[in-house]
């Protein structure tokens, strides 16, 4: 999910956007939101069924499922590398995933940071062999793929393998997703002053408002009830993940001006590519993982 700005820089109207993706202000809602909201509804009601179904069934169904989105992931990135010149050597990247993304749900922590160690290690030395020139660009972005999102996925199987781990699961991305409605609506109603106008031009302060009171409230309503957990611990978990899921989309608008695309890529109508849904799910993870064990921990 984009946060505070799920289609930012896909709003050509400068209309209200997602998140907060609101560019002049705006007086009433208007259709053009910068994306096909109809086609981004059914996409995200399939989606979440998809997750919900793999999450409560079989375990390791949503891992498959996670892999296969990270993976369409890293090879959008990939691509759009190749298009600016940079050379990052996919097989190894999707095999390492792949190791991060399964196996941390048997091995734990230690397995994840030894599958990402190794990654890098092969890395470098395929790319190696492909000639000096070039190598520290490239191999450099080849490691910044493996950090993201590779390894930031990693966490979906620590934060699984519990046996709430489904529960837990749901708050990461219930929270996520409450970000991306809460700033969509308030931006579209009240969005008036940009909040970050050289790198998305199209996110106000009041869609972040709206965002962080739909984490902070859903946060302290979903920790309680699906993990039994205090309300303040559930709205800690809301502001970090409002923040984190701000940042992440900041982050891929920078990384999709700097090489100049508009989306990672085509995948899903009416949200551009996968790594343009999973920004700032990515972002939200980790801190999502850690304040849950510090602070509802597995009875």
């Amino acid at each position: 999910m984009d946060g505070t700005a799920a289609a930012g820089d896909r709003n050509p109207a400068g209309t209200g956007a997602p998140g907060g993706a609101s560019g002049d202000a705006v007086k009433k809602p208007s259709g053009r939101t910068g994306r096909n909201l109809p086609a981004a509804v059914g996409v995200g009601v399939a989606l979440g069924a998809v997750v919900i179904g793999s999450l409560y069934f079989v375990k390791v169904a949503f891992l498959v499922v996670v892999l296969v989105a990270v993976g369409v992931g890293i090879h959008e990135i990939v691509k759009a590398f190749d298009g600016f010149g940079i050379r990052v050597p996919l097989p190894p990247l999707l095999a390492g995933m792949a190791a991060m993304v399964l196996g941390p749900f048997w091995g734990g922590t230690t397995f994840l940071v030894g599958a990402f160690g190794v990654t890098v290690m092969v890395l470098l030395a395929w790319r190696m062999f492909q000639g000096a020139e070039g190598f520290v660009r490239d191999a450099t972005a080849a490691v910044f793929v493996a950090v993201y999102p590779a390894l930031l996925a990693g966490f979906v199987p620590l934060l699984l393998a519990p046996e709430d781990g489904p529960d837990r699961v749901i708050v990461f991305v219930a929270v996520t997703v409450c970000s991306d409605i809460g700033g969509y609506f308030a931006g579209i109603f009240f969005g008036k002053h940009r909040m970050s106008p050289l790198i998305s031009p199209k996110k106000t302060w009041e869609g972040f408002a709206g965002s962080t009171l739909a984490c902070v409230v859903g946060g302290a309503l979903l920790v309680h009830f699906l993990l039994k957990g205090e309300y303040w611990e559930g709205a800690v978990v809301g502001l970090a993940g409002v923040v984190c899921a701000t940042l992440g989309d900041l982050v891929e608008s920078v990384i999709k001006r700097d090489i100049g695309v508009k989306d990672m890529g085509t995948l899903l109508p009416g949200h551009g590519g996968a790594m343009d849904r999973l920004d700032s799910l990515l972002f939200t993870l980790v801190p999502v993982w850690l304040l849950l064990t510090l602070l509802v921990p597995v009875a």
